[in-house]
């Protein structure tokens, strides 16, 4: 346990990114069927992407109440302890992940393939967020503890921990 002086914030930059990557995710839906952006609406892959655009939801859903209720991030922050188990021991940060998977999944819904690039973009946005906030937050309070953790579980893309 770390002394309350150097106490992580609650929300950290997750309000940043949550609020810019649901922006862009309502901007491209009202967008999808602008005639400039028709040629991304292929009918073949219709279904496809709307049954794989459900399963990111749900999974998202099911990542978000795993970190959030289950695993009660908050204790963690609260008695600044470096929460690894649970949700943590799958993905380092699967809030900002469930975020991200659950708008590339209603991007995937809206059918437009031209905006499967705002994924890409997101992650890419989270990675330096991150590598700049949380990430330099968590190193200096935690030190090596937080080194080996960043070692075997990943940033943003949920897996099963390496040994």
């Amino acid at each position: 346990m770390k002394s309350e002086k150097n106490h992580l914030p609650i929300y950290g930059p997750g309000p940043v990114f949550g609020g810019v990557v649901i922006a862009l995710t309502v901007a491209a839906m009202f967008c999808r069927n602008l005639p400039v952006f028709q040629c991304g609406n292929i009918a073949s892959l219709r279904i496809p992407l709307i049954v794989i655009g459900i399963l990111l939801i749900l999974f998202a859903i099911f990542l978000w109440v795993y970190a959030v209720i289950i695993t009660k991030i908050d204790d963690g922050i609260l008695h600044n302890q470096l929460v690894t188990t649970g949700a943590y021991a799958l993905v380092r940060n699967p809030i900002y992940s469930a975020i991200l998977i659950l708008c590339t999944g209603v991007l995937m819904i809206g059918g437009n393939v031209l905006f499967l690039i705002l994924p890409f973009l997101y992650r890419a946005f989270l990675t330096v967020l991150l590598k700049n906030t949380e990430e330099k937050w968590l190193s200096e309070l935690y030190g090596e503890d937080y080194k080996e953790y960043c070692k075997k579980v990943n940033r943003c893309i949920p897996w099963f921990p390496k040994k």
